[in-house]
């Protein structure tokens, strides 16, 4: 098997291993009459067969937003494609605002991207769009994407790689851009490459037309918790206080089958949801049903007919193998019924967290608590034929760290270990070729897709420091799990499935020099941030629109002649900051641990934490250690740190001091900051990352708006404060704290004042 992976790698190298895009998702905005995804507080427009954001100074607010909402003046209503009624507000002060564009889009683990859009705005623009798998830390990829000029339509375009999840949304954040942006069509590509072993997409469902009842087969009478036989009905239903149970609430059934002209199909005559708070949204369900439990990165083709007697958008959820035992919150996106006939044809993959789960659930009542009924037919749910046991694939990561080849990844054999044992086997690499070493590898339960490989590997306790086959690492099911080796060359790695433990063994190669492990260092300097009130004076702003010119101009001159005297300051968390310096910079996925003391003047001071470059206060990711909440008790923090990989090359970890209004002493000591690997005894390290004394390497301070951050320990008056340079040369930073240039459009700081930038 590895000659003949040897062999075609070879021939690759010589003849060209051929690659293209493949485009895998596509929105033609000009089809919807209204916003057609999840509403995260901004609803753009649809007008002239484009999707419209007419900028940051309006706001869209619910009847219950509404009833409390004092910051601007309704200019009318916006309806969504499911029906939803917003409120069009015009704010008194520009507004910060993010929307979909996209959602449910296929992608791979460890996939690459492009994105192709027709877009025009009003004038030149730079947004920032995410691509995201998720919600959490490290489930993102952000890039600027700049919007041009006026005119006409124009193709923009942009890429993301090492896509970490298997079903992607696109999230656009022009934030306070107030120009109008309107979207006419998106389509989505994916790097793919030829040469991999053709797919075979397998049924998984039967019955899936109504065609047959379920009396004809028997399964009438099935109950929905019966695990010998639920997963035979692919269709389940739940109506409001039918089919009732002991416990006063009311489980699910075999959904009903209706016929209509001839044809059957399935539905759920919805009664009106009553049940008190959010879960009024399964008081009515439907459930598409599987025969199987899927692994994480498992592609799904699903497919169905879907209608409802009113338009309502209706999410999805991953459920067990019984119809109503919730495993995660969302499956196959948001489906936006309305009165005719739809059809639903896409191919996802199951992500990390989905991993486990048998069905698709339709909340029905979750966006309106009304009796509706929902119509279903032609239910299909495909799968890829994947080989399933134990496999292993290698890299040398400095050459090719892009696994291209997992088709032909080796499958473990059985075995003995070192002492005769058995296990289960398998080799990568072979003597006497250096060309065939690597030092990295992935071991995996699937193959024959490689999203379905990434997405089932193992992830040992810890990488193993030496080759040493009698010393066995836990393992567990992990997404995407790479195995860093301690040397290049041919690797023997050993499998217990029943202890879930793995063992390593270079048969030849170059061992790499590891480090000694070294005492865990206590930096004891107690750094104390003097923190200033946060200046909250924001602007008068009327709805007049020569005024809010006028207000343009004045924030760009603090004498203008209007008199209005700047645009004042309008506080933000960052005002006041702390910041822990790395000796070095950090790689994306490195493990480490920190260690402090911490105290304030005031009872309870939040602070939030970042991720920024080797220049405190050049920032790169939002998220870091979480919230820090200060009191006036010495309190013990501790917690591992993984770097995520928006912040790959990181050196600080930035606490946001101005979370909280007043001013407010926070003091930290006793700090440790290392690599932590759980091999280790408790105390010991690989590394520090900062000094064991002193305050002026690794510990910087930023106190008041406007300020430069110093190394703490050392005099500030040497540093200039931004307020008094006037140099047009300066940095600007938009209210995120991230830098920009010149042609950012929208509120930005610079010298230490806040102007929007047209």
């Amino acid at each position: 098997m590895k000659k003949l992976f040897t062999l075609v790698a070879l021939l690759a190298c010589f003849l060209g291993a051929k690659a293209e895009w493949q485009e895998v998702y596509k929105i033609d905005y000009s089809t919807y009459n209204g916003f057609p995804f999840y509403v995260m507080g901004y609803v753009p427009e649809f007008d002239n067969g484009c999707m419209t954001d007419f900028g940051g100074m309006y706001a869209y607010k619910t009847d219950d937003e509404m009833a409390d909402f004092t910051g601007g003046t309704e200019v009318g209503t916006v309806t969504t494609q499911g029906g939803v009624l917003y409120h069009k507000v015009l704010l008194d002060a520009v507004g910060w605002h993010q929307y979909f564009i996209a959602d449910n889009i296929p992608t791979k683990i460890d996939g690459k991207y492009k994105v192709i859009a027709n877009v025009k705005a009003t004038a030149a623009c730079n947004i920032n769009v995410n691509m995201g798998w998720g919600w959490g830390d490290g489930q993102q990829k952000g890039t600027s994407v700049a919007i041009p000029d006026g005119g006409d339509f124009q193709e923009v375009e942009w890429q993301y790689e090492a896509i970490g999840g298997t079903s992607c949304n696109l999230v656009a954040q022009p934030g306070t851009v107030t120009e109008t942006i309107e979207w006419k069509d998106l389509v989505v590509y994916e790097w793919v490459k030829d040469g991999q072993r053709p797919k075979e997409w397998l049924q998984d469902i039967e019955n899936g037309d109504a065609e047959k009842s379920w009396a004809e087969m028997g399964l009438a009478d099935v109950k929905y918790n019966d695990t010998e036989n639920n997963f035979k009905v692919c269709a389940w239903g739940k109506e409001r206080e039918v089919n009732m149970n002991d416990d006063g609430g009311w489980d699910p059934f075999p959904a009903t089958i209706e016929e209509e002209n001839g044809n059957h199909y399935f539905v759920v005559h919805g009664k009106p949801a009553t049940t008190e708070g959010d879960a009024a949204a399964w008081d009515n369900q439907f459930w598409i049903q599987s025969k199987h439990a899927w692994k994480s990165g498992t592609s799904i083709h699903l497919k169905f007919d879907y209608k409802a007697s009113k338009a309502v958008t209706v999410p999805t959820q991953t459920h067990k193998q019984n119809p109503s035992d919730y495993l995660v919150w969302h499956c196959a996106g948001d489906i936006s019924f309305t009165e005719e006939w739809q059809s639903y044809d896409k191919t996802f993959a199951f992500e990390d967290d989905m991993a486990g789960g048998w069905s698709v659930a339709f909340q029905l009542n979750q966006n309106d608590k009304d009796a509706i009924d929902f119509y279903f037919d032609n239910l299909s749910w495909e799968y890829l034929k994947l080989d399933e046991g134990y496999f292993l694939s290698g890299v040398h990561v400095d050459v090719n760290p892009s696994y291209d080849d997992l088709d032909n990844a080796i499958q473990f054999e059985d075995g003995v270990d070192v002492i005769g044992n058995p296990c289960l086997v398998a080799t990568f690499g072979t003597k006497g070729d250096a060309n065939t070493y690597v030092d990295q590898v992935m071991v995996s339960t699937t193959r024959g897709d490689d999203s379905a490989f990434k997405g089932a590997t193992l992830k040992p306790e810890y990488s193993p420091k030496k080759s040493d086959p009698e010393e066995w690492i836990t393992y567990a099911a992990s997404a995407n799990a790479r195995i860093d080796l301690p040397g290049l060359g041919v690797w023997k790695v050993y499998l217990d499935t029943e202890y879930e433990s793995i063992a390593f063994e270079m048969l030849e190669g170059t061992p790499y020099e590891q480090p000694d492990p070294v005492a865990v260092v206590t930096n004891e300097t107690e750094v104390v941030v003097k923190g200033l009130e946060r200046d909250d004076l924001k602007d008068e702003w009327n709805n007049n629109t020569q005024e809010v010119n006028v207000r343009e101009e004045a924030d760009n001159n603090p004498d203008d002649e209007h008199g209005l005297g700047g645009a004042g300051h309008e506080g933000q968390t960052w005002d006041n900051q702390f910041f822990i310096k790395a000796n070095r910079a950090l790689k994306k996925g490195e493990v480490t641990k920190l260690v402090f003391k911490y105290k304030s003047t005031v009872a309870e001071a939040k602070t939030t934490t970042q991720c920024h470059g080797e220049t405190p206060g050049s920032y790169m990711h939002w998220a870091a250690i979480g919230d820090v909440v200060f009191t006036d008790e010495w309190q013990d923090f501790e917690k591992d740190f993984t770097v995520p990989n928006e912040a790959d090359g990181m050196w600080c970890i930035a606490f946001n001091m101005a979370e909280i209004k007043g001013a407010c002493d926070y003091s930290i000591k006793d700090v440790q900051w290392y690599l932590f690997d759980s091999s280790l005894d408790a105390g010991l390290t690989y590394e520090n990352l900062i000094e064991s004394t002193g305050s002026t390497v690794n510990f910087f301070v930023k106190e008041g708006a406007g300020t430069t951050p110093y190394q703490f320990g050392t005099d500030p008056s040497g540093i200039t404060n931004v307020t008094a340079k006037k140099n047009s040369s300066s940095a600007i930073y938009n209210i995120a704290g991230q830098k920009v240039d010149n042609n950012f459009k929208g509120i930005v700081v610079k010298d230490g004042k806040k102007f929007v930038n047209k």
